[in-house]
């Protein structure tokens, strides 16, 4: 069990015992300056362009952590070393410093995803609606609000705050006393420790070089394929029959996209393969078969979006699968953290904990020092405790005026309980690395919805998912920080601050990029790249949460509760048999989104896998240094390319080629 630290900690250079130095810490203060929040800015906008384009094609997003450290060290260290060319003098970068940028530019970019661009907001636009369509019983036209600069920016100013000091005072408890181990924050602190390892210079360099020309080429290749795209959705290397025409009309070809083969690269081998799983069960057998019973499940002559034909099926039995695995994971770490509390009674800890291998007197002193440090700049709890009162006391008063259905009871109610699943949710992502925010999402829009009901439920059920997705999730963000800050002796303070900022940043940030992507190509259009698929999945949540499920297709429901049971038993034999058999057993949620996405991306993110696995066989050791740098410079790249391609699509530039494949016997 951890225990506080009175001793101030030493920040002049100290020698141990066996003559080794310990590294000069930078106060607080020190650790956050203009150009690192310049260099955050400047990432946070190209990262969230990236999300937002995955987030409205794929209705996920990538982990941009590492890419966040290596480029925010590549642009400080560029900087700095111009201005010392040039003369002038320059304080050095340290690993805080880093450590500072990546915090606020992680901060900024989750914004993109967690403020429901892709999902909860879109869900409530006129173009959701008239797809769900508008004899849809429950799908109200009250119940739209497209998007609008000012609203969105003022609502995330709103939520985006309270899960940061919900959590804040837990620090310690999470960190220390239990040694939580949050994966992705520990992984981030080994890459930035790295970074400013003297000795590991000259590979930093080569990771470095490697991301800028995995940049350069994509940004190339981006540009190259926009010539021959045309005007429309069915031409160019997007609409590339690689394995024929007959495969292609099922969805099944390869699109030439770097950020799905850089996101291939980023993603286990596992991952990949059950969306490639999902799209063949799917695509390649179960809409074939049940399209072959068009006219006897479900009436023919209907559009291809219309919700009494295919298309119900796609949404729903995603849908099953999504709630099955979600249900599953947030009982199964609900159970792990019941189980962990009653052994810490018990001092029976069986925690996946960090082992301290160094028992040497100077790797002792590492910690303590580590320790020292994370305990002296702390965050007061009376400072988080009437933070959390002011912010949810502005909320409660704010949201009913933006989402009038939203009573002002409703929100009070939300913030009285958010506390508890933002611990649940943190607790649970230092144990397994799974932010379930989507999930206690979903539950809070159900259970607004049935109780608002029919007037007015939609709007307000979509508007608490907001609020409780950006709560939890930004709390167990902050906490994957403090993971990170404590194991690169960055200050909690600065971790906090750097937060705040960032979060700020991603308020304002995030809907302008979102913005650019609205203005510029039809969102939410099916016969479009930015279909924001997850958005009618939402909106249909919410309609189900007070009209039920008459009115679908024969045998829909039956194949729901089919999938959503599959999803359980496959969740189930993945924790009860051994690791042997379990790392091949698929995921079910990354097989739902190719139930409803398409083949396409699937197959894009498997020739990333079946590269790296390649790459592995061949020199692991280099595929376990530069992977990360290829699939963060390949989706940079593209990512790049996305802010001169949506100005040329403002102004009406349109490519002038269009390149299409046909049948060779058709005119």
């Amino acid at each position: 069990m951890g225990t506080d630290i009175s001793e101030p900690l030493i920040l002049k250079t100290e020698k141990f015992d066996d003559g080794a130095e310990s590294e000069r810490v930078p106060e607080w203060k020190d650790q956050i300056k203009i150009r690192g929040l310049v260099v955050s800015a400047l990432l946070g906008t190209l990262f969230c362009i990236i999300t937002h384009k995955m987030n409205l094609t794929a209705g996920t997003y990538p982990t941009l952590n590492v890419g966040a450290g290596l480029l925010g060290y590549f642009f400080v260290k560029s900087w700095t070393g111009f201005l010392s060319k040039l003369g002038f003098q320059v304080s050095p970068f340290t690993k805080q410093e880093n450590t500072v940028i990546q915090t606020c530019v992680v901060a900024c970019y989750g914004l993109a995803y967690n403020g429901g661009f892709g999902s909860y907001l879109i869900a409530m636009d006129e173009r959701t609606y008239n797809l769900i369509g508008v004899d849809n019983p429950g799908n109200r036209a009250e119940d739209i609000k497209n998007p609008r600069i000012g609203w969105m920016i003022a609502f995330l100013f709103v939520v985006s705050f309270l899960g940061l000091f919900s959590v804040a005072p837990l620090r310690k408890i999470m960190v220390l006393d239990h040694k939580l181990t949050y994966p992705s924050g520990t992984a981030t602190a080994t890459l930035i420790n790295s970074l400013h390892n003297n000795s590991g210079a000259e590979l930093v360099g080569k990771q470095v070089k490697c991301l800028g020309n995995f940049l350069s080429i994509s940004l190339v290749w981006s540009c190259f394929k926009w010539f021959f795209s045309g005007i429309g959705d069915s031409c160019g290397f997007d609409n590339f029959p690689t394995f024929g025409l007959m495969l292609f009309r099922n969805s099944f070809y390869f699109d030439f996209s770097p950020t799905y083969v850089g996101v291939g690269l980023i993603c286990p081998h596992i991952v990949n393969c059950s969306l490639l799983l999902g799209a063949i069960i799917s695509w390649g057998f179960l809409w074939p078969f049940i399209s072959a019973h068009v006219g006897d499940w479900y009436p023919s002559g209907l559009e291809s979006t219309d919700f009494k034909g295919l298309y119900a099926y796609k949404v729903f039995l995603s849908m099953a699968l999504i709630l099955g695995d979600g249900l599953y994971n947030l009982i199964k770490i609900i159970c792990v953290i019941a189980k962990e509390m009653c052994n810490k009674s018990t001092k029976e800890s069986k925690l996946p904990i960090v082992q301290e291998d160094d028992q040497s007197s100077t790797g002792l002193k590492e910690k303590r020092k580590r320790d020292d440090l994370f305990l002296k700049d702390k965050i007061p709890t009376w400072f988080a405790a009437s933070g959390y009162v002011a912010l949810a006391a502005i909320a409660t008063a704010t949201i009913p005026i933006i989402f009038p259905p939203l009573k002002w009871y409703l929100v009070l109610v939300s913030y009285i309980i958010a506390p508890a699943l933002s611990f649940c949710n943190s607790y649970g992502t230092g144990l397994t690395d799974l932010n379930l925010s989507f999930t206690y999402g979903k539950i809070g829009l159900f259970i607004i919805a049935s109780l608002v009901g029919s007037d007015g439920g939609v709007m307000a059920a979509l508007a608490a998912c907001g609020v409780m997705m950006s709560i939890v999730s930004t709390a167990s963000d902050l906490m994957q920080d403090f993971r990170t800050g404590y194991l690169t002796l960055s200050s909690a303070k600065s971790m906090f601050v750097s937060q705040l900022v960032g979060t700020a940043m991603g308020c304002v940030i995030a809907p302008l990029t979102f913005w650019l992507f609205w203005t510029a190509f039809e969102v939410g259009s099916q016969d479009g790249p930015y279909k924001a698929p997850i958005a009618v999945i939402y909106r249909e949540l919410a309609i189900l949460g007070i009209e039920g499920f008459s009115g679908l297709p024969k045998h829909c429901l039956p194949l729901c509760y089919g999938f959503f049971v599959a999803a359980l038993i496959v969740n189930l034999l993945k924790d009860v048999t051994p690791k042997t058999i379990s790392q091949f057993i698929p995921v079910p949620m990354a097989m739902a989104l190719s139930f409803y996405l398409g083949a396409y991306f699937a197959v894009d993110m498997f020739v990333g896998t079946i590269i790296l696995f390649i790459w592995e066989r061949i020199n692991r050791k280099d595929a376990v240094k530069y992977a990360g740098a290829v699939a963060s410079g390949l989706i940079c790249g593209e990512g790049i390319w996305t802010i001169p391609s949506a100005f040329l699509s403002i102004f009406k530039i349109n490519p002038p080629i269009c390149m299409y494949f046909r049948p060779s016997g058709s005119s």
